[in-house]
């Protein structure tokens, strides 16, 4: 029995060791991984990456992944003449290859979620534009127009549409002297504004865009999605 006892003692100390060496590899690689991360055409500010599962060394092993998540903040870009940023990306990356003797991976699939904050959206419209949560799914810009020698402000609600999978289109529900010749282009020529998005990791996609308090929520999906490398 006392023998028994020990066998047992000794085996829970070598699962014990090799849970621990497993996941010091595991945060080795997530430190590794998340240096390496790029997006083609773009700068970004810091990623987070996560690998799930268990055990990883097995993972490794067989040069395959079951999911990682990955968390990119800053990614900018040069659009338009303006530069857009996406502020937030998260990435549910699942079947992921390694390649490249380790040093890439591709996802064989891809969810996940892009925000565009307001203030970046500001960023990227006209000069002296400021776009806000309108509620209720819209947004409001607000802008000041020159009418005969005087800047008169005005805000308008707007609603927001993605176009072609990659470009975010804003454009006021109604404007100010709306039929008016020249003075609907005039305000419209400060409210309303396209802005393409760039800088998603090469595979993704844009799939649907809803406007929320917190900025322009944008769903992503992809296919073969290049992690690294």
């Amino acid at each position: 029995m006392r023998a028994l006892r020990i066998s047992a003692v000794v085996l829970v100390i070598l699962v014990a060791v090799l849970v621990a060496v497993d996941r010091v590899a595991v945060y080795v690689a997530e430190s590794q991984a998340e240096d390496r991360v790029k997006v083609p055409g773009a700068q970004i500010g810091s990623t987070d990456v996560s690998i799930k599962g268990f055990p990883f060394l097995t993972q490794v092993a067989g040069s395959k992944l079951d999911a990682v998540d990955v968390k990119i903040t800053g990614i900018e870009t040069h659009a338009g003449g303006r530069t857009l940023r996406i502020s937030t990306m998260n990435a549910e990356l699942r079947d992921v290859r390694l390649t490249d003797g380790f040093s890439g991976a591709t996802a064989a699939r891809a969810s996940g979620t892009a925000v565009i904050s307001y203030k970046d959206l500001t960023a990227a419209a006209s000069d002296g534009v400021v776009v806000e949560y309108g509620g209720k799914g819209k947004v409001k810009v607000t802008g000041a127009v020159n009418i005969l020698g005087r800047t008169i402000t005005r805000s308008v609600l707007s609603t927001v549409t993605l176009i072609g999978g990659h470009t975010v289109r804003v454009h006021a529900d109604k404007v100010p002297g709306e039929g008016i010749p020249g003075l609907e282009k005039l305000v419209r020529d400060q409210t309303d504004f396209e802005r393409e998005v760039g800088g998603l990791p090469n595979g993704l996609k844009l799939e649907k865009m809803q406007p929320t308090a917190d900025g322009l929520e944008i769903s992503v999906t992809g296919t073969d999605v290049r992690l690294s490398g």
